[in-house]
């Protein structure tokens, strides 16, 4: 994991056991947060110090009154520095006002300035100050950063969400009663979650009151997973990647054919596909869960059994990635096949589009090799299904209900899905498969895994 903002300088002679300590709990990477004039140098000098440690430089808008041009041409100074990977925290403090509001203001803009000027990320604190921040932030035309310790509710995370920017989560959603907070835990697209400990400030259940450290991200972590119904693994590889994509720092992984969530695994044997969904995150993140699914090459069926390993360590294998898997009807067999042989359990996620690939009724030939199929719906009508799906295939739709009854002679258990966007009605969805006894499942928009 990475804490993306903590104040190690406050840490003073317990900084290399705070980093010790951290390590041992997981966390990989830490970014310590410049707030003031003493913070800027600490925070390079940190850096240098431990390999593990980012640094970034800014004035918190408490310190504002201070800020004057020798500080604002250090900070230019500084954000040339290979270990500084952001200018921040920056921002506006309405709650406290150590600084009046219209010098906050000010400063926050000339730190903004900055950002722009060296094509850094901007990270940003915002208390009793959302309406002006969110302002001057569309005002500078910066749409790079992350929201940190964000405490608002969800209609104001879409606002930060439009802007281009992450939220960043802190040890408050372990709190008995931090009602927003989890909700926008629960809201925020995967693509735009990040984790952090403020520390030493806001310390998580069971340690609050207490100093808060890099070691206890693992409890918020703990909680957001919990709250996504996902696993803390999950949690884990989603903030790290992106993190690294904002801040640039690290590797990013490279492209996966077999990838978890969850207790399943999930197979990505083709980035090919017969629609062109409206919808589908492919065309907008190459992660999902914070799996890199844009694949170099498709893989081979001896590369997805390697990759398996044992298929009873997981509840099911599923043939679900970038694209449409009965593009390789031939793979999903033979893979199929040896995964049953070997124990485990097999589910397809299809578009509905294999009879006409084909040519010919493929369910028959899977008869024994798949215990469910998930089979996208997508539409009320061949009309919406059109506009929504942009399939290649004519009479698609039709042919989508088709294959809907005949995977119940062949399959134990088959779900349809529709996404929950305009133009789709969920009703009459729902009514299409209870008509042909099959299972219905509603789809989120935008959220994904």
């Amino acid at each position: 994991m990475i804490d993306t903002h903590c104040h190690l300088e406050m840490f003073e002679d317990e900084i290399p056991r705070a980093i010790s300590r951290a390590c041992e709990a997981g966390v990989s990477n830490i970014i310590t947060i410049s707030s003031d004039v003493e913070s800027l140098d600490w925070a390079i000098k940190i850096a240098e110090e431990y390999p593990m440690v980012y640094a970034s430089v800014g004035i918190h808008p408490h310190d504002a009154k201070d800020y004057n041009e020798e500080i604002k041409n250090r900070i230019f100074e500084l954000s040339r520095h290979p270990k500084v990977i952001a200018i921040g925290e920056i921002g506006l403090d309405y709650y406290y006002e150590h600084s009046p509001r219209e010098i906050q203001k000010k400063v926050f803009r000339e730190q903004l300035e900055i950002a722009k000027e060296v094509h850094l990320p901007v990270v940003i604190h915002s208390r009793e100050a959302f309406k002006d921040t969110i302002n001057i932030l569309k005002e500078s035309g910066i749409r790079k950063g992350v929201m940190h310790c964000f405490s608002g509710d969800v209609s104001q995370a879409k606002e930060a969400l439009k802007l281009g920017f992450l939220i960043s989560i802190s040890g408050v959603v372990t709190f008995k009663n931090s009602r927003k907070i989890k909700e926008v835990a629960q809201f925020v697209p995967d693509e735009s979650l990040l984790i952090e400990t403020d520390a030493p400030y806001l310390a998580p259940e069971p340690f609050r009151g207490k100093r808060n450290e890099p070691a206890f991200l693992t409890y918020t972590a703990q909680a957001v997973a919990k709250l996504r119904e996902v696993t803390v693994e999950d949690i884990d590889r989603i903030t790290t990647v992106n993190a690294c994509r904002l801040f640039k720092i690290g590797k990013m992984p490279k492209s996966e054919i077999a990838y978890k969530i969850r207790d399943s695994l999930y197979l990505n044997v083709t980035n090919r596909c017969t629609n062109v969904c409206r919808f589908c995150v492919r065309f907008h993140t190459d992660y999902v869960k914070g799996h890199n699914l844009r694949l170099e090459k498709e893989p081979t069926e001896e590369e997805l059994i390697e990759a398996i390993g044992d298929p009873k360590e997981y509840k099911e294998i599923v043939f679900c990635g970038y694209g449409e898997p009965f593009l390789r009807l031939e793979l999903v067999k033979n893979v199929a096949k040896w995964i049953k042989e070997k124990g485990g359990r097999v589910r397809v996620n299809t578009n509905g589009h294999g009879n006409l690939i084909h040519k010919r009724k493929i369910l028959s030939e899977l008869e024994g090799l798949i215990d469910s199929i998930s089979i996208s719906l997508n539409a009320q009508d061949s009309e919406t299904y059109e506009k929504i799906c942009n399939p290649l295939y004519p009479n698609s739709y039709e042919a989508v209900l088709e294959f809907i009854e005949d995977a119940k002679k062949y399959i134990k258990n088959v779900q349809v899905t529709v996404v929950d966007m305009d133009g789709v009605d969920l009703k009459k969805c729902e009514e299409i498969a209870n008509s042909y006894g099959v299972r219905f499942k509603i789809r989120h928009l935008d959220k994904v895994g």
